[in-house]
């Protein structure tokens, strides 16, 4: 549709020829984003929604939209809080992955290794999509509860590795522990010969990883649009935690045949959950705290410089602000029980 102004500073945004405001953000080659399902059910009402282009990771998807290239991103709580530390001025206003009985990231080794425990893993390469962001942290706060000092965490190599790699190098011997979620997670469990050392949701069980982020003038100066976009995206959330497998699954390949980027539709096949443990992708205080407490532990942050409370809002999401019941279904209606 034709815009009809360009987006600048100071929180100003590009409008449709019918006055939605346009959000631009990138997408995830091979996947579906929770508000790219809210658009496709309809659930937004004053926004739409500008892909961009892909991201490689979510530290680089926020970055985006603190710089303004993009009006919201989504990564990895520890790297919003690292972000916030820096000075961005960026909010998180919705819960976007977590770790669910069905979803989770496993760390993986091969069935005949002799690395049995975080002590094994001393000088040892684990292989990761990007540092910076879940990964790292993740393996960092194993090593960390496992009784291993600052020191002997720092002989642990995090070496980069694409996703679609991470498996084979494993297999090969180039990393000791491979990185795996979803499809890759998945076909290599299939594969055999591998076995976790352990997995994310072993930290923290059910648990929010990470937040969709926008900039504080955006928000300031388009409160019904970040509203709009909120209460969609959550809906959407829920409509995946209320619907069978089969049904999210379904609707998922048919956005992806139907938006025509020239990917594979393969990683949706093996989609399990949400992810997002909470009905509605309500942000919990201590699923940022824990990052804050985690880098003044590190030394990357001061003691008190930054408080979980001011990162985050729950205002404009609809199972928090009491415009439907906290675990009520998409459309507000009272839910007998989870599916």
């Amino acid at each position: 549709m034709l815009l009809l102004c360009a987006c600048g500073a100071g929180g100003e945004a590009a409008r449709t020829a019918d006055g939605r405001t346009v959000l631009r953000y990138q997408g995830w080659s091979g996947d579906v984003l929770f508000h790219e399902l809210a658009a496709d059910l309809g659930y937004f009402e004053q926004v739409q929604l500008e892909w961009v282009g892909d991201t490689t990771s979510g530290p680089q998807d926020i970055q985006s939209a603190a710089t303004g290239q993009t009006e919201f991103g989504s990564a990895f709580n520890g790297a919003v809080v690292k972000l916030n530390a820096a000075g961005a001025p960026i909010t998180s206003v919705l819960s976007s992955y977590g770790a669910d009985e069905g979803d989770f990231t496993g760390y993986y080794v091969l069935e005949d290794s002799p690395i049995r425990s975080a002590r094994d893993l001393i000088g040892k390469k684990v292989g990761m999509n990007t540092l910076g962001a879940h990964h790292e942290f993740l393996t960092r706060e194993w090593l960390a509860q496992q009784g291993l000092t600052p020191a002997e965490i720092k002989t642990v190599q995090l070496t980069v590795v694409p996703p679609v790699n991470t498996e084979q190098a494993l297999r090969e011997g180039q990393i000791d522990v491979a990185t795996l979620g979803s499809i890759q997670r998945e076909v290599a469990i299939e594969r055999g010969g591998i076995r976790a050392l352990f997995t994310d949701r072993d930290l923290f069980g059910a648990f929010s990883y990470g937040t969709y982020v926008m900039r504080d003038d955006f928000i300031a100066a388009n409160p019904e649009a970040v509203r709009d976009f909120v209460q969609g995206t959550a809906r959407a959330i829920r409509w995946t935690q209320t619907r069978p497998r089969e049904e999210v699954v379904a609707r998922f390949l048919d956005i992806i045949h139907k938006r025509g980027r020239t990917e594979s539709d393969q990683a949706i096949k093996y989609w399990r959950s949400s992810g997002v443990p909470v009905p509605g992708a309500v942000i919990a205080e201590r699923e940022l705290q824990t990052w804050i407490d985690w880098l003044v532990r590190n030394g990357e942050l001061d003691e008190g410089q930054l408080a979980a409370r001011d990162l985050y809002t729950n205002e404009y999401n609809p199972y928090a602000n009491g415009t439907y019941p906290a675990d009520g279904g998409p459309d507000g209606q009272a839910l007998a029980g989870e599916k």
